[in-house]
Order: structure tokens, then sequence, then C-alpha cells
């Protein structure tokens, strides 16, 4: 098998220049905490200075010459310092002084936290590294276990593909970022997840709802954007290894080394393999999919005096394969292969501007993606094949321009994005090249209480004509430790809707396609959030709660309700919506225990074998409860999760039931850090609750009832896994 990059020119390309940082300051005393008006904040290198307000907020511009020290000063506490990298750009600081009549704690390490990031207009959830190590970490697809947002799932019985929910509407409506470039579109969105290393990343941000206009007209749920350890930040040297009782193996590697002194690089790498036949529920299909996948990065970046650069090149290769057990009875057991072949190439540069705060952008991405996979028994004997091929270009060139003081904001471009893209199911084909331009603008007023911003997106496509996407976001302090956010927005797609619901093919069902053919789907999207910080009996607090209602004047509706034998595919207009309320409590317990508990109802409807209801495979309520101990040394570490799934309304003819049950999933690990060696066991499932059926007619697939995608639970039971993490840092001379 071969990979061909899409023959083009990439010109280097800007992404930030000179940037804000802002940050809150507060002083601890006993057992209080307040804000510190009047602290001094100032970057040694650059020579500049400022104060902390009523507020204890400041704003300073990171110069153009980088590793800076902050040093934070108030009467009547211990000074204290950070060192600031480009990579602190327009990022958000929360700093603790100490009261010079405490005895202080030694700060050896200062780390991302995770939670909602308390200085932005636009509700950002954080998911730090140290959150994504809580759980067997080793795709993308397993990052979000011990989140409440973001919802993971098994698309059917047989591929084990896992695909994601937010806001209770599927992940094609989520947009991905990787380091703020396009990612996860297209045809990758099948498998992409699974063949993407989460021990790559520094942390995940998470913001609901429609985002930015300057990120793209794609965001109608919400935006996730991977940030990937950098070659100037990143580890000199790690591998992770990991096992698990299922067969399966993984190997990660991370290597990075300066080049010169503006230029660093490095290389990650990533194996995984299952070749154990497992089937453990006695219906003669694999439990698990044998499969293997390979995947490597190569970046680079560049920070000079006049601009910086980034380079990056990611490919992959998957196979898998599953079904019947080679010795199944018959002459075409059913069996489900998929290869996909994955490159791409994305570039970014920056320009700093003349004056401060002021910078010009590009960023452009190339790839291309290769798809080819049956279900079903051999070519004789009803094999269901499927396969596509895309090709993508992708530039951005934007400006951005802040005021002196940080109150004013303006980021304007133009985008455009040509896309030639196969695809086949059967003997359905829907090809088509498409060529998209944009252009945008956003402004963003910040004060001390009050932070407002707009946007508006124009988006001319070849083949459906103009979009208008308008955007606002607001922030409003109500007092220093309450936030309330609000935002509305629009947003629009183009489905490729036969590869993304690849896993229906799992059936003896007859897909109905919609008479008009490829339309894009358009939503509109209303919202907003209460953050409040508080102290109960002596311990912090943090208390969050959201509500996000969406609604389609236009989108692609899978109708599985209106006939047992066949899928309809149709367009609505205005006919299906999802409202998501969502709770949240983190509280620090002491300085070893920490727990969260959160609570998310989903209202998710349409039509459906006509009449309003909630959409199949989507549980209604979910509860999630999560404790983390650590010892004094921290060395130690101990994790438990519980997550509480509710009943899912489940398509006609599941097996005369209405609805499925609740049901407890619950995961934990421990795990020791030795000097540079992290050793962990996991153990998945514990109470060791399965679906009795996930397969119907599992013992004739060649019978119309045959359907292996009426998942709602767990199809392996119990599993252990173990692993370890080994960091190599030269000592510096």
């Amino acid at each position: 098998m071969s990979l061909r990059l899409i023959g083009i020119l990439i010109i280097w390309t800007p992404f930030f220049g000179v940037a804000q940082v802002r940050g809150l300051v507060r002083g601890i005393r006993a057992n209080d905490t307040l804000t510190l008006n009047g602290a001094k904040v100032k970057l040694l290198r650059a020579k500049k200075a400022t104060f902390t307000d009523a507020n204890g907020k400041f704003e300073l511009f990171l110069g153009k010459q980088t590793p800076d020290t902050l040093v934070v000063l108030a009467s009547g506490y211990l000074p204290d310092t950070v060192v600031l990298t480009r990579d602190d750009r327009f990022s958000a600081l929360s700093l603790m002084l100490f009261s010079d009549l405490l005895k202080p704690e030694v700060i050896v390490e200062r780390k991302a936290k995770n939670g909602i990031v308390k200085l932005s207009i636009v509700q950002m959830e954080r998911i730090s590294s140290g959150e994504l190590r809580r759980a067997a970490c080793c795709n993308l697809s397993e990052s979000f276990e011990t989140n409440a947002s973001v919802d993971v799932n098994i698309s059917d019985a047989v591929s084990g593909a896992r695909k994601i929910q937010l806001l209770g509407l599927d992940g094609v409506y989520t947009q991905f970022q990787l380091d703020n470039v396009p990612f996860l579109r297209g045809l990758e969105a099948a498998f992409g997840m699974q063949s993407f290393s989460g021990i790559w990343l520094e942390g995940i941000q998470i913001s609901k709802g429609t985002g930015s206009v300057v990120n793209g007209h794609e965001s109608m749920a919400g935006l996730i954007n991977l940030s990937v350890k950098h070659p100037s930040n990143a580890n000199e040297f790690l591998v992770n290894m990991y096992a698990n009782r299922f067969g399966r193996g993984e190997v990660n590697a991370i290597a990075s080394m300066p080049v010169s002194e503006k230029w660093a690089t490095s290389i990650l790498v990533n194996g995984s393999l299952n070749k154990l036949p497992i089937e453990e529920n006695n219906d003669g299909f694999l439990d698990v999919p044998l499969y293997q996948n390979g995947a490597i990065m190569n970046r680079w970046q560049y920070n000079g005096d006049k601009m910086e650069a980034q380079l990056a090149v990611y490919g992959y290769l998957d196979n898998r394969l599953a079904g019947q057990l080679p010795n199944a009875l018959g002459v075409n057991p059913f069996q489900m292969q998929f290869d996909n072949e994955h490159l791409e190439c994305a570039v970014k540069t920056g320009f700093f501007g003349k004056q401060e705060g002021e910078s010009v952008g590009i960023i452009q991405q190339a790839k291309t993606h290769k798809l080819n996979g049956f279900y079903g028994g051999t070519a004789l004997g009803g094999q269901r094949t499927i396969s596509g091929r895309e090709n993508r270009y992708y530039v951005s060139v934007n400006y951005d321009r802040t005021s002196e003081n940080g109150k004013h904001q303006f980021k304007g471009g133009v985008a455009n994005n040509l896309l030639f893209i196969n695809q086949r199911a059967d003997v359905i084909i829907y090809n088509r090249t498409e060529n998209t331009s944009g252009l945008f603008a956003e402004y963003a007023l910040v004060t001390n209480r009050l932070s407002w911003q707009t946007g508006l997106r124009f988006d001319y496509h070849s083949l459906f004509g103009a979009f208008f996407v308008p955007r606002m976001h607001l922030k409003y302090a109500l007092t220093p430790k309450i936030d309330w956010r609000g935002t509305a927005g629009r947003g629009w797609r183009v489905p490729n809707f036969l590869i993304e619901n690849n896993a229906l093919l799992a059936n003896n069902k007859t897909w109905v396609m919609p008479i008009e053919g490829v339309l894009p789907e358009i939503s509109w999207n209303v919202g907003n959030s209460l953050v409040v910080e508080l102290q109960l009996l002596k311990r912090k607090v943090t208390w969050t709660s959201d509500v996000y209602y969406t609604w389609f004047e236009r989108q692609l509706v899978v109708d599985r309700d209106a006939s047992e034998n066949d899928i309809f595919f149709s367009y609505l207009s205005n006919g299906s919506s999802s409202l998501a309320v969502q709770t949240e409590m983190d509280v620090e317990l002491s300085k070893q225990w920490n727990a969260r508990v959160a609570y998310k109802y989903l209202k998710v409807q349409a039509i459906y074998d006509s009449m309003m209801q909630q959409q199949p495979m989507i549980p209604s309520h979910r509860i999630l409860a999560t404790g983390s101990w650590t010892s004094m040394n921290k060395r130690w570490q101990a994790d438990l999760t519980l997550n509480m799934v509710g009943a899912m309304r489940m398509p006609s003819g599941y097996m005369g039931a209405m609805k499925s049950p609740w049901y407890p999933y619950v995961f934990g690990q421990f795990s020791h850090q030795f000097k540079q060696l992290k050793v962990y066991l996991g153990v998945e499932n514990m109470l060791n609750y399965k679906q009795s059926n996930p397969i119907i007619s599992a013992d004739d697939p060649s019978d119309p009832s045959f359907d292996a995608t009426m998942v709602w639970g767990p199809i392996t039971g119990i599993n252990v896994y173990g692993g370890f993490t080994y960091i190599f840092k030269p000592k510096k001379l």
C-alpha cells in the first residue's frame, strides 16, 4: 500500500505573534483566600509592568523574546515567579501568593488544572495531561472517560468503532482541531479517533455551542481542540507501553530535541495491535476486533525574533478484522474488514506586527485519506462493500490586533477549503468536488466585569451557494467568584452520510437514500452557563451548570422506526432539536482527595415514523462520580470512576423492548511514580456488566432480522490492564 500527498506548494505560514497574557492574583492568609488589588506584575526580560485591579486581574503583553520571567509582588505576601514561553500566549494564569506570616509550601511545578478557563469569554473546559492519565488513555476515543461533557459510545457490536457525542448530538456535529488546525474531518471521522494516541496530548480544550467564527462554520454542537506536546517543551524522550487481558498491546514514544537556538523537532510514534481472538458471550462473534495500527508524526518548531513557524506531518495505517470466528459454521461467515490510509501535512507561521498586539497568520493543510471495507460474507455470499477516497487542501489567513490596554480585540481573515471526495456503499455512489470560500471578522470588548465577543462569517459553497454565520458570546462576572456566560450562533456542514453511518451496514436492512441527494445541514444553538467558586467547610468547591438548546433548520435524520426491514435517510426541516442540561461539582476534599459529581439530562428529538420521538439509543440521563487520591509525596495515586447510564429508547424491532435498562460502568486505576518511571494497573467494567444480546439472530447472519447495531451497553466484561511510562530528561549543563 502506498500513500501520496497531494502535490501542492506549501508556503510558510503565520500563526500568532506578540500576545496578551491575562491572569488573576489571589492571596492566602490563614484559612481565607482573597483577590489582591494593586499587586505588581512585571516581565523581567520585556521590562514591562502593571498592577492588578480591584478584582485581582491583570493584563500584559508577552514580549517577542521568550522565555521570560513573570514576577508577582504584593505587600504582606511572599513574591512568586513563573517562567513564560511562547506557548503561554493568550493564556489565563491563576496565581496564589502566600502570606509572609505563613510557612510557605515549596511549589516545585506549575501544572495546568482541569475545569473551566476562568478568563475565557467562551465557556471553555480544559482536560489537563494529569486528568488524561487517570484512565487508560491510549487513544483519543479513550481520553474522555472521566469527563462529563463528552460521551463515548460503541457504534456496533462487530467493528468495535467508537464515536463521541456532545450535547447529545453525534460527533460529526462537533468540530475537531489539532493545535487549531482542522482535524478528523471527512472520511477519517469513522476510525480516526482510534488511530490517534492520547499519550501525545498535552491537554484537550472543550467548548460547547458555536465557537469563534475564526475557527470555521462547522462548530454546531461544540469544538474540541487537541494540544499536542510541542518540540520546544516536550519530554526529551518518553516511552509508554500498555497491555490488557483481551490481548491488546500498545507502545508510544516521543523523542524531541533542539536542532539549534531557534529550531526544535520531535517525533511521535504509536503502534497498537490485537491478534488474540476473544469470544466470551457465546454468540459466535469476536467480542473485540482484531487489528493492527501504526501512526507517526514529525513536528518542527521555529521561534525567531520576527516570526515563528510550525510544521507537522502525520500519517497512519489501520487494518481491522472482526465478525464470526474463522471456524464458524456456514460457507460464508459474517465478517467485517476495514483498511484506512491517512497522510496529512500542516504548516503554520506567525509574523509579528510593528505594533504590540498585532500579528498576521496563515494556516495551511493538505491531506489524503483512503478507506476500503466490507460487512458480510465473501464476495459470493452477500458482501456489502464500502469505500471512499478524499483529497483536501485548506488555507486560512488571519489578522489579529489587540489594543494596548487589552480592552479591544479584532480578528479577521479569509479561508478556503478545496475538497475532492468519493464515497460508495453497496451500489450507492456519492462523488463530489466542492470549493468553500469564507470571509470572517470578529470583535471582542473586554472589561473587568463584562466581556462581549461577536463575529460574522460569510461562506460561499460552489454547490450550495452563500451562508451567513453570525455568532455572539457574553461573559459577565456577577462577583469575583461567580461568572455567567451566554452564547448564540449558527453553523452548517455538508454530511458524508455513507461513511459516517458505515456501522449501519452490520445488519440486513436496505438503505433508502434521500431523493434530494446531498444537502447541507444547518443549525442554531443558544446556551448559557454559570460557574461558581465557593468555600464549603473550608474546602474549595467549583459548581458549574449549563443549558444548551440546538435546533436544525435542516438535518439529515436516519429513521430506523418506520420499517423493520429498511433504514430511511431523509432531510427534516425544523423537525429536530436537542436540549442538554448539565450540572457538575468539583470538590477539593483535602490536599490528597478530590471528587467530582455530575448529572446530565438530554432531550434529543426528531420525527421518526411520522411522530416526534426521542432519538434512539440516546440516554436521557447520565450520572458521573469520580474520586482521586494522591499520597503526600505525590508518588502514589488511586482513581475510581462510576458512570451510570440511563435508559435509552430502542428502535422498533429490538427484542420487543421499548427501552434499555439503566446500567453502571465502573473503572479504576492505581499508579506509582518512581524517579523517571511511572507504572500503572487498572480495571475497567469492575462490575462485569454486559449486554446479554448485542447481536440479534447471531446464530444466522443470513436471517432478515440479523442486526449487530442495537448496542446500548458494554459487550466485554471485566478488563484488567497495566503498563508503564518512562521519561528521560538529560541533565542540563
